[in-house]
């Protein structure tokens, strides 16, 4: 089993030392990968109707692909992770030509996780339709998985229409796509169509049952072979139960499991990283 760190999205500042401070700490620490997940704006609450989402105008953000560019520099080994980015709030094309963009420069390091997102504001503002967002998701990594891997692309579907174009230079290998869902027809789409599933632990009722139910999709869908799973764990009950959730995660066959300092009253950055020092070794393999 690999672990990694989620990047403590809410809680970081603007200043690019602290961020290059993290970043390498993560891998300096032996982490396996540094996940970072999407916001690109947040609602106000004074907006009219209010705003009761989790995250506001007031909760920073760094961008999710610009920000692994910059990680791609700055380390030599981990694996770099968006999980998850939401992929139908974005133009297709562009985000295919990122991504390869980001795997090309970290030597083949990228994991792109992607979902569905809940946030219409989010989608308004960037012109994008939430209602299909489900139906888009398919076509897109249909789509961006024909752009990674073939020099001119000519494609007609649903939502796109490529005639005859392609990115240059192609990322030299088929980037790992994962997906977010706790829904059914997510879990069933991420089985057909995705490499690895990112479990939003806290979404599942019974995450116990939610695997064994993503694991017998998966083999229905005859995909058994290479399909990874992810589980997320927070350490605002301790480290101790941390490290013993992640072994017994490990335990039952998970693939990965990365750790989440956020909403544990840490200073940013020394704080999280001294709570990832510990964790490490609680659990150092």
């Amino acid at each position: 089993m690999k672990i990694g760190a989620v990047l403590p999205q809410t809680e970081t500042t603007a200043d690019p030392g602290a961020l290059r401070e993290y970043i390498v700490a993560v891998e300096e620490l032996g982490y396996d990968h540094v996940v970072l997940y999407d916001h690109v704006l947040g609602a106000s609450p004074e907006r009219e109707g209010g705003w009761r989402g989790p995250y506001s105008d007031r909760d920073p953000f760094h961008e999710v692909l610009v920000t692994l560019g910059y990680a791609a520099a700055l380390t030599s080994r981990i694996e770099l992770v968006t999980g998850v980015l939401v992929l139908p709030q974005r133009q297709t094309a562009l985000v295919a030509k990122q991504a390869a963009e980001v795997d090309i420069l970290s030597g083949g390091r990228l994991r792109l996780g992607v979902g569905l997102g809940w946030n219409r504001v989010e989608y308004e503002a960037l012109n994008e339709e939430f209602t299909n967002r489900g139906r888009r998701v398919e076509e897109q990594v249909e789509l961006m998985r024909r752009l990674w891997a073939e020099p001119v692309v000519d494609f007609d579907g649903e939502f796109h229409s490529v005639p005859r174009a392609g990115l240059n230079p192609l990322p030299g290998r088929r980037i790992p796509v994962w997906m977010g869902g706790s829904a059914e027809a997510a879990k069933r789409r991420i089985a057909r169509i995705a490499d690895g599933w990112m479990m939003n632990t806290p979404a599942e009722q019974d995450p116990e049952a939610g695997l064994e139910q993503m694991r017998g999709l998966v083999a229905e869908a005859g995909r058994e072979e290479d399909f990874g799973i992810e589980v997320r764990f927070a350490i605002t009950d301790g480290l101790e139960k941390a490290a013993a959730d992640v072994t017994a995660w490990a335990e039952r066959g998970i693939t990965h499991a990365t750790v989440n300092t956020m909403k544990a009253g840490l200073a940013w950055p020394g704080g999280h990283i001294d709570a990832l020092r510990k964790f490490r070794e609680l659990h150092p393999a």
